[in-house]
Formats: structure tokens, C-alpha cells, sequence
């Protein structure tokens, strides 16, 4: 006879492996025990451990960590999906970021990766019409970690952003599923224009540091955009454009560049890989 479905134990292997390598942290530097328990051990799921470790990054002396918990626990219950995308993230970053040995460490020092989870905060209380609190979490993550999202701007899932400093995102931006960037990146406007004006990101794209996007453009799936350039126009699928302003220069090189994540761009258009 098969078990009731409350009885079923329900796997996380996320999770499971984000304890595991806590309790190996607190072993190896006794110093940071007491903030690796507060963290991670004395919690009994991911939202309860995210919930707590935001609040205590944003809260300010107008809004206490305890206030700001009770927001970000109200957002992970009314929309799981924000659980599940902090989930791909991790397993994006430790996958992608050769400087990465856990899934613990993004969401304890990474600042990108602690930027981008406290947006998706933001763009669930936009989408509750709660403007003024996901500006003020936009405002704190701008002051502690020199990234500026808008609340409104769009965010899929398995993001990467690396190093993340002068990162900046307009209010109309869509980046889509398996993107990379890193720092220095700006999906921007090209104006005062107002209405739908800033770049849709498409699938698997990899931004270079420093790369400027601006207007209502489109990057095409697993397109890749060479660190410093400045995109005004189209980028077709599968390409890679460059230089200032950009140009296509080749095609991405691989299947999925923003796991790929090589940036290498030779003088005669062929990619690190001779493709």
C-alpha cells in the first residue's frame, strides 16, 4: 500500500547540499560558526534561510530586519516560483563561475547573486502595486552593493551575475532564462523616451564586463556581446557582436554561450575555440 502524500519526505537537493557544505564551513573556520548556524543550520527550509539572511543584509535604521522578513516571507508563500529561480541561480553560478566551489558561497558572498534575489523581492511587490517598498529594497541594494535593478524589470531564471559592481537594469528590460553578465553591464534607454525602452535579453546570451545595451533592442538567443561594446541596434541569434558602436563580428561559438561562458573574441571573428 502506497503512503499517504503527507507522510512522503519532499527532496530539495539544493538544499540538502547547502547544509551539508554549511556544516563543513563551521567546521573548517570555527570564526564564522556562529554566523553559519544564524544562516543556514538553525532553519529548516531555503525560503526561512533567504528570508532571513536579506532582511539582515537590507535592513536599515527605518526598516528593521524583522519588518523586512515579514515582506520577504509573504512573497516566497504567494509565489513559490521565486524559490524555484533561486534554485537555478545557484546551481547556475557554482556551473558557470570557476571561482565557485559551493552552492553555499553565492548566496554568503556574492553580491550579484544576493542583488538578483533580493529583485525578484522587488518585482513581486511592483507586481502587487507595493511601489514605494520595492523601490526602497532597489535603493538598499543600489547603496550596499553598487547594483541598480528596477523593480519592474524582468528577470527569468539560472541568472549569473558576476562580480556584479555598475551593474544597471531599466524599468522595461526582459532578461530570459540561462543569461550571463557581468560587471559593469547596462541594459539601458537611449533617452527621455518613455514606455516599453530598454533591451530584451533572449535565452542563454552572455554579456561581456562593461557592455552597454541601450533602447528597445532584442539579443537573440545564445548571442554573446564582447566586454566594452555598445549595443544600439539587433543582435541576431547565435552571433557575436562587438566594438563601439557593435557589429557582428561571428557567430557565439557554441551552443549556449552564457554557460559557455568564454569571451574570447580573435581578430578574425573566430571565437577562443577556432569555431
Amino acid at each position: 500500500m502506497s503512503k499517504p502524500i503527507e507522510n512522503v519526505k519532499l527532496v530539495d537537493p539544493v538544499w540538502d547540499r547547502m547544509r551539508t557544505e554549511a556544516r563543513d564551513m563551521a567546521n573548517e573556520e570555527p570564526v564564522l560558526a556562529s554566523f553559519i548556524f544564524a544562516t543556514v543550520l538553525n532553519h529548516d527550509a531555503l525560503p526561512e534561510v533567504l528570508s532571513f539572511h536579506l532582511a539582515r543584509k537590507l535592513a536599515s535604521a527605518e526598516v528593521s530586519a524583522m519588518v523586512l522578513r515579514e515582506v520577504f516571507e509573504d512573497a516566497y508563500d504567494a509565489d513559490p516560483s521565486i524559490i524555484e529561480a533561486f534554485r537555478a541561480d545557484t546551481v547556475a553560478v557554482y556551473d558557470r563561475d570557476p571561482a565557485c566551489d559551493s552552492y553555499l558561497q553565492p548566496l554568503l558572498f556574492f553580491k550579484g547573486f544576493i542583488s538578483l534575489q533580493a529583485h525578484r523581492i522587488a518585482h513581486w511587490l511592483w507586481s502587487q502595486g507595493r511601489k514605494p517598498m520595492a523601490h526602497f529594497i532597489q535603493s538598499r541594494v543600489s547603496e550596499l552593493f553598487a547594483v541598480d535593478i528596477h523593480p519592474a524589470a524582468q528577470f527569468g531564471k539560472a541568472i549569473m551575475i558576476d562580480h556584479a559592481t555598475g551593474v544597471v537594469v531599466g524599468e522595461t528590460a526582459v532578461v530570459g532564462d540561462d543569461v550571463s553578465m557581468l560587471h559593469g553591464v547596462n541594459l539601458g534607454g537611449t533617452g527621455k523616451e518613455a514606455g516599453d525602452r530598454h533591451p530584451k535579453v533572449g535565452r542563454g546570451v552572455l554579456l561581456g564586463a562593461d557592455c552597454k545595451v541601450l533602447g528597445n533592442i532584442t539579443i537573440g538567443e545564445c548571442a554573446r556581446v564582447g566586454a566594452g561594446s555598445v549595443v544600439l541596434a539587433e543582435v541576431p541569434a547565435n552571433c557575436t557582436v562587438a566594438g563601439v558602436p557593435a557589429k557582428v563580428v561571428g557567430c557565439a561559438g557554441c551552443d549556449e554561450p552564457s554557460r559557455a561562458m568564454n569571451q574570447i573574441i580573435e581578430e578574425n571573428g573566430k571565437n577562443g575555440d577556432g569555431i
